[in-house]
């Protein structure tokens, strides 16, 4: 979870984000993101659909369904194109706007935001109009993995909900972060199926905008952007402040993301990653894998948008006072953490190994998070030992750091129960297996007991969380249009 670190200075912010005049848009986005109604719960895969089909039967000139790809559960990936030019026959003119949800599917708040977005598009012809865009909106494009997690879709909405029924792919199985890379000893080409449809769309329509829904779990609201235009900084600040949502001033999720404004930060950049670790002497090639939809899109000059919102937050994630601690203390603390909990986890992964089915994803993302905690625990004590790393933390970063640690044994540990509960429930697992289970949800039970007892935890609505996400992507367009110098309603290049 991001905060500003020494080590994230920039010294020359590219354009745009800096001080400037609040754009004439500012309080239309603001405002908009302010009236999403009330929300509930999360749609399933199959529910969220339903919606967007009713959406295209209910508005034919402007709404045109496609397939993109199929999953690899046979589970069609399906994208909506909306626009008034979304049905014609040579193809849509203008710029072409790009939105993805479900790339990780433990982050569901983007499939609200898709489905409002599409909505508002065909019930405001002015909007449609003065954004000049046609807009391709793909509203899960891991529905297999989002199944995964319907189990807390509904609430209630705890941490420890949240946590049981908690699933995400294995890194290389992740949509957001298996597109082709190659840099130095590092070569990634194992593209899975939702990736290669979502990759096709992207090269096919060269979006001028791409967003990514994603979404974090505790603390505040962060952006990545791959680049920034004048007056997109200052509403992408004001979104969030007029809904009443902090920003995030913790512990950086990224070391090396450029901070160009307050919870503002540079996309991810697989090969300073890689240049990274191999710098403080780690292995590079075995911790590198794919890269991102933004990297991708990136050949096409594309402006790429990220908003990264919590579920909760927590006083301490908002407050940059000094701690009292030395931030290479901090880190110290946050890699011992890690490495008492994954050398656990790995203990008990270690046992049931000869017994579990390796076709199973909680199998197969056990493998791959299981060790990572001794991984990122090796990376921070190396952080630890750098002069940047001698000075006091704040209050902020302290809490985001423990909490990590805490976010980390609760997805993880949750995921290696899930793995063993598989077998047991079948009724198929050995007797052994079965100890190991009992095991496993004993410490999980007692991790849960101990995040539950954090005090001053606040529940975010699902409406205000969505209205962040459809304000930057209104906020993004608007920006695009303004630097394009698009008169209303106008085209543009693609």
């Amino acid at each position: 979870m991001p905060g500003v670190h020494d080590e994230n200075a920039v010294t020359d912010p590219p354009a745009g984000a800096g001080p400037c005049a609040s754009p004439h848009w500012r309080d239309e986005v603001c405002r908009r993101a302010a009236e999403v109604p009330e929300i509930t719960a999360f749609p399933g895969v199959d529910a969220l659909l339903r919606a967007f089909h009713a959406l295209a039967a209910e508005h034919p000139d402007l709404v045109r369904p496609s397939r993109i790809g199929t999953s690899r559960l046979g589970e069609p990936l399906e994208c909506f194109t909306v626009g008034d030019a979304a049905h014609a026959p040579a193809g849509p003119p203008g710029p072409q706007h790009l939105v993805v949800g479900g790339v990780h599917p433990n982050e569901p708040i983007g499939a609200c935001t898709s489905l409002h977005l599409a909505r508002l598009l065909c019930e405001d012809d002015d909007l449609r109009a003065r954004l000049g865009a046609t807009w391709h909106v793909v509203p899960c494009v891991d529905p297999d993995g989002a199944r995964l997690n319907e189990g807390w879709f509904d609430g209630p909405f705890d941490r420890g909900t949240y946590a049981r029924h908690f699933y995400r792919p294995a890194p290389r199985e992740q949509v957001e972060w298996s597109f082709p890379f190659s840099y130095k000893g590092a070569y990634f080409d194992q593209t899975i199926p939702e990736t290669f449809g979502l990759m096709r769309l992207i090269d096919a329509v060269r979006p001028r905008l791409l967003v990514s829904l994603h979404n974090g779990e505790m603390g505040g609201v962060y952006y990545y952007l791959s680049r920034t235009l004048p007056g997109l900084v200052e509403a992408l600040h004001a979104v969030p402040a007029e809904l009443g949502l902090p920003l995030e001033r913790g512990e950086a999720e990224d070391p090396l993301a450029q901070v160009w404004a307050d919870a503002v930060y540079g996309m991810a950049d697989m090969r300073a990653h890689y240049d990274h670790l191999e710098a403080l002497g780690l292995d590079a090639v075995a911790a590198v894998g794919g890269t991102s939809s933004a990297d991708h899109a990136a050949q096409y000059g594309t402006l790429s948008v990220v908003a990264e919102l919590p579920y909760w937050s927590h006083p301490a994630a908002a407050d940059t006072s000094g701690s009292g601690r030395r931030y290479a203390d901090v880190l110290t603390a946050k890699a011992e953490g890690l490495r008492a909990d994954g050398a656990l986890l790995e203990s008990l992964l270690a046992r049931a190994e000869p017994m579990l089915d390796a076709a199973s994803p909680y199998v197969r993302a056990s493998r791959a998070f299981v060790p990572m905690l001794g991984h990122v625990a090796e990376h921070e004590a190396a952080r630890a030992g750098l002069p940047a790393a001698d000075r006091e933390a704040s209050v902020a970063e302290v809490f985001s750091a423990e909490d990590l640690v805490r976010c980390f044994r609760l997805r993880y540990g949750g995921m290696l129960v899930r793995a063993l509960a598989g077998p047991v429930a079948a009724g198929t697992a050995p007797a052994a297996l079965r100890r190991l289970h009992a095991e496993a949800a004993e410490v999980y039970e007692r991790w849960q007991d101990e995040a539950a007892q954090l005090e001053g935890t606040r529940l975010l609505p699902i409406a205000q969380l969505v209205g962040v996400q459809l304000g930057s992507t209104l906020a993004a367009a608007f920006a695009l249009v303004d630097e394009a110098g698009l008169a209303p309603g106008g085209g543009g290049p693609a």
